[in-house]
């Protein structure tokens, strides 16, 4: 890696950490485009060096969130107790069944459009507050640990952070963006670890372009680390309907993304 390379992977975690942080969203979901396009990492190679950002970009955000006790709670516990297992095996089925990205892609824009949609209408309307506090504010242990092991295979197979997926849907059920924030980004953070040492492993016995791009990685996940911090701090600053709006719209932009890739 040279070191424009390294620069533009760092500016690039940097900036999107910085801004996804606040919702509890790594930006993993948003650098791997730019990896693929820009930085020019190879498929399967990209998905272990996305997971090695969110174990580098990880610690910033997260020691903002353990000075403010926002890790406290059963909810950190069980969303990393459904993605730890789910991680291991997306990594399996990433390296040995090599499932094409076209039903990824077109699962996460069908499923974060309209949620992302919702999201945003039902945070600008001016019933919003009234409906919310109708609605149950806390969703199962049962089904919060089953749709994390869900996220979790997704994550290992095509590295994207947990919480872009699992943020907009538990605030979408009632949850506190100040509360789903801190646990999501520590699920991340636990299921890229081993998400990464597996996909390691898995790199001893299979051939081709598995191991991580470890320079680039760290590269963007420094970014990340200062970003994330920085987009941790921000949190308490911004009001919850701002951030719900911020994570409707991220919701938006990702299934768009995801939409324009299966176009093209």
């Amino acid at each position: 890696m040279d070191w424009p390379t390294g620069l533009l992977g760092f500016a690039a975690g940097l900036l999107i950490s910085v801004t996804t942080a606040p919702v509890g969203v790594s930006g993993a979901v948003f650098l791997l485009p730019v990896q693929v396009s820009v930085l020019g990492v190879p498929s399967p190679a990209v998905t272990p060096t996305n997971l090695l950002y969110n174990v580098v970009a990880g610690p910033g955000a997260l020691l903002r969130h353990h000075r403010s006790g926002g890790l406290r709670g059963p909810l950190t516990r069980l969303l990393v107790l459904g993605t730890v297992p789910g991680v291991v095996v997306g990594a399996v089925i990433r390296v040995f069944a090599v499932p094409g990205p076209s039903v990824f892609r077109l699962l996460i824009a069908v499923l974060l459009l309209p949620l992302g949609g919702w999201l945003c209408l039902r945070t600008l309307h001016r019933a919003a507050r009234a409906a919310a506090a109708r609605e149950p504010s806390e969703v199962s242990p049962r089904t919060i640990t089953r749709l994390a092991m869900a996220v979790g295979v997704a994550g290992g197979i095509y590295g994207i952070g947990g919480g872009s997926l699992l943020g907009p849907i538990l605030v979408g059920r009632g949850m506190p963006v100040a509360k789903v924030a801190p646990a999501a980004l520590a699920a991340t953070f636990v299921t890229s670890v081993v998400g990464a040492g597996t996909y390691a492993l898995l790199s001893l016995t299979a051939t081709g372009d598995i191991a991580p791009y470890w320079s680039l990685g760290l590269a963007c996940g420094l970014g990340g680390l200062c970003g994330g911090y920085l987009g941790a701090r921000l949190q308490p600053r911004l009001p919850e309907t701002a951030l719900r709006l911020l994570l409707g719209v991220l919701a938006l932009g990702i299934g768009g993304l995801y939409a324009i890739q299966i176009v093209r």
